[in-house]
């Protein structure tokens, strides 16, 4: 079944997934990791260990917070701290730092299993106040990314949504 032909609430997260999933591993560098999501043109990535498994997400917010904390230090030093002026685009990335990602990532990582429902996704990323979803096997290895585009993607590719009396 494509998923023109699945009805809206039977799509999973296997069906809206992107499956070109960039992988960051906990012990690459932080400047590492900004140069490759830089590179990638991403706004995150899952971070994974030694065995694949999904330990973490390093995202835009993360390495905001982290310019955000050379600021106020920069500040107390009367130097003039590293600009961020738009998602990605850095200067001064030579000043972030060589520690591993696992220091700076988000530890509490909302992922979703292949099966899982479209409902069941957007609700998930609206609780938690994200906009992307990593999508893991059952040894909790990242096989995909569910971004809030994806839904919307989703939803605009129906043909027909059934009427509803209720909301």
């Amino acid at each position: 079944m494509t998923m023109q032909e699945t009805p809206l609430l039977h799509l999973t997260a296997e069906h809206l997934m992107s499956r070109d999933v960039l992988v960051i591993p906990q012990h690459m560098s932080l400047r590492a990791a900004a140069h490759l999501l830089a590179q990638a043109g991403m706004g995150g990535a899952p971070v994974v260990d030694e065995d694949g498994r999904c330990v973490g997400v390093l995202s835009a917010a993360d390495l905001v917070q982290w310019v955000d904390r050379g600021s106020r230090a920069a500040k107390r030093r009367n130097r003039t701290p590293a600009c961020v002026c738009c998602d990605w685009q850095m200067d001064g990335l030579e000043d972030v730092p060589e520690d591993a990602v696992s220091r700076y990532m988000t530890t509490d990582v909302v992922t979703a299993a292949l099966d899982m429902r479209l409902g069941d996704v957007a609700r998930s990323m609206r609780d938690a106040y994200i906009h992307r979803i990593v999508v893991v096997n059952e040894r909790c290895q990242p096989v995909g990314v569910v971004s809030t585009m994806d839904v919307l993607a989703a939803i605009a590719r129906l043909e027909f949504l059934p009427e509803v009396d209720e909301f």
